[in-house]
């Protein structure tokens, strides 16, 4: 389901299982030992002072609401798949309680249906491609001699010989229709043309859809068409279509047919039919795993037929890189292609390919998608295979690519990440500093049942926490700077020592009685430095790693 942008940057540190510390898997009665402890902690009727009597009734409440939802079945598996959000979908109060998971996510995906439908309108899916095509072959394949006495005949000369634009928009109309408008411009060496679609989509079931389609254009005429979709098993397909196209030269008949199934977990194939002005049948396998992506490819049909190959590597890096090479042959020729892909920014994907033909010869294709818009540049380079051609084909966008990644790209994305950390702070500086204020309360409140813990501890030479800090620790940066982002935990962390044992469970530590988040956005870690046995420990945990104290690894071992 989509989720709004501001759903996107909502600040929640809210965690019941970490507010309670407690595992994912609590007993009830694990629930309760700690219910009952924060509770002894937290309850009003401790505290004479008004001020504080008042805090500790905030907090008592969010150790019951915690303690609410998890010991309630049915409020707990909400919660489990949809966290907080999920308990405030309308809807769940007249929803039977006897539920399994599964039933409990159906309906709630059943209820955020129906408040999706209210936002339908508001919503539409434009796509577009902007391809623009260049002749470059006067660079490498030209008469010096014939341009020798012209104007400007020392440089080459280029040109853009072809254009198409085209671009799309979806209107739902329900939550089972569809409508999209589309529409494209094309123009090559000065002659061009245009045409206009309407398409409306029907969900008809979970199996299939079907959609009716409506065009026009200045060159070919009216067109009708109707499309079908089925699953047939859960590993089979079926695409059905047909149309009618009314050109100057009379009715132009076409009908297509795709049948598709999953060879394995990793493997499709693929098989078509198509009659009318390019009538053709086609079967291809097509295999993509994390790391590859592999398709063979043979068509027999008019006016071409041809056997193509295909692979691909993706490399498992952050910038989602990927290599890439195909060769395909047939009537026309023989075409090898090799390129590269690779992830610039969050919502932009560039890459470069490198076209080699007999008798096409050698073509430099950029690529750079931008969310749902493409931006195509196709260089014709020569109409011979010229290895310079070649060459520079290949060269030539590698170096351009490192230049703009360098003194561009990596600048512009520090720039952004930085500026979504600070919208980010800004948009969770109230909650942050109400989180904050509980947290100083907390650690107020506590005060007390600290003091008889260390004295019962000591008593016995048991746990003692000498120094906690959370947050984000720089080892590269003075102390001031490297306190400004962490918070000390030394009086929360002996408040939850029980029996000389200190358990902190895998959720994040933010969630924590006395503990909030000091760095929002960055990665935090806890660190301890205890007494255990009169011996000197210390130890750094993750934030969501779980921690259990004493362990003979945190022995300090004194200098002989």
């Amino acid at each position: 389901m989509a989720a709004s942008t501001q759903d996107d940057f909502e600040f929640n540190t809210q965690d019941y299982y970490s507010l309670l510390n407690v595992r994912k898997e609590a007993t009830l009665d694990e629930l309760k030992a700690s219910y009952r402890r924060l509770c002894m902690l937290y309850h009003p009727d401790k505290h004479r002072d008004p001020e504080l009597k008042k805090q500790a009734e905030q907090l008592f409440n969010q150790v019951h609401q915690a303690y609410e939802v998890l010991s309630d079945a049915h409020s707990r598996a909400i919660y489990d798949i949809f966290g907080k959000k999920g308990l405030e979908v309308e809807g769940w109060e007249v929803v039977e309680r006897k539920r399994t998971p599964a039933e409990i996510r159906e309906e709630y995906e059943r209820l955020q249906r129906e408040k999706e439908e209210r936002r339908l309108q508001q919503r539409t899916n434009p796509k577009g491609t902007i391809s623009v095509g260049v002749d470059a072959t006067d660079l490498f394949d030209r008469y010096d001699d014939d341009f020798e006495e012209m104007p400007g005949g020392g440089f080459p000369h280029i040109e853009i010989n072809r254009m198409h634009i085209s671009q799309s928009i979806e209107a739902p109309l329900t939550n089972t229709d569809t409508a999209m408008l589309s529409g494209s411009l094309s123009t090559h060496n000065g002659s061009g043309g245009g045409n206009i679609n309407v398409t409306v989509r029907r969900v008809t079931s979970a199996k299939g859809w079907g959609e009716v389609e409506f065009g026009a254009g200045d060159i070919l005429g009216p067109l009708v068409g109707l499309k079908v979709f089925r699953n047939i098993t859960s590993r089979c397909f079926l695409t059905a279509q047909c149309g009618l196209q009314f050109s100057p030269r009379g009715l132009r008949p076409s009908c297509s047919l795709m049948t598709a199934r999953h060879l394995d977990q990793n493997t499709m194939g693929y098989l078509q039919w198509r009659w009318g002005p390019n009538s053709a049948m086609t079967t291809s396998l097509v295999r993509d795993t994390k790391s590859s992506h592999f398709t063979l490819a043979l068509q027999l049909g008019v006016p071409h037929s041809y056997l193509m190959m295909s692979y691909q590597y993706k490399f498992q890096d952050e910038d989602q890189t990927k290599v890439k090479g195909s060769v395909k042959t047939g009537w026309f020729g023989i075409v090898v292609e090799y390129g590269a892909e690779r992830k610039i920014s969050r919502h932009s994907v560039v890459s470069a390919n490198v076209s080699i033909g007999v008798p096409q010869g050698v073509t430099l294709k950029i690529k750079l998608s931008r969310a749902s818009q493409t931006y195509l540049f196709p260089v014709h380079l020569t109409d011979q295979l010229l290895p310079s051609a070649v060459f520079y084909a290949t060269v030539g966008p590698l170096l351009a690519y490192i230049a703009v990644h360098r003194l561009i790209i990596i600048p512009y994305t520090k720039a952004q990440k930085e500026q979504e950390l600070e919208l980010q702070r800004k948009s969770s500086a109230t909650d942050i500093a109400k989180k904050k204020q509980e947290a100083e309360t907390a650690v107020l409140l506590m005060q007390e049942s600290v003091r008889r813990i260390i004295e019962a501890e000591e008593s016995k030479m048991g746990l003692i926490i000498l120094n906690g800090w959370y947050g984000k620790f720089v080892s590269d940066t003075s102390q001031k700077q490297e306190k400004a982002k962490v918070i000390d935990v030394t009086v929360p962390l002996q408040c939850l020592v029980k029996d000389s044992k200190l358990i902190l469970t895998e959720a994040s530590k933010a969630g924590l009685p006395g503990f909030y988040d000091p760095c929002v956005g960055e990665e935090k870690s806890l660190k301890l430095l205890y007494q255990f046995r009169g011996v000197m420990h210390q130890v750094i945990s993750a934030d969501t790693e779980p921690l259990r104290i004493p362990k003979q690894s945190h022995r300090i071992e004194s200098e002989s």
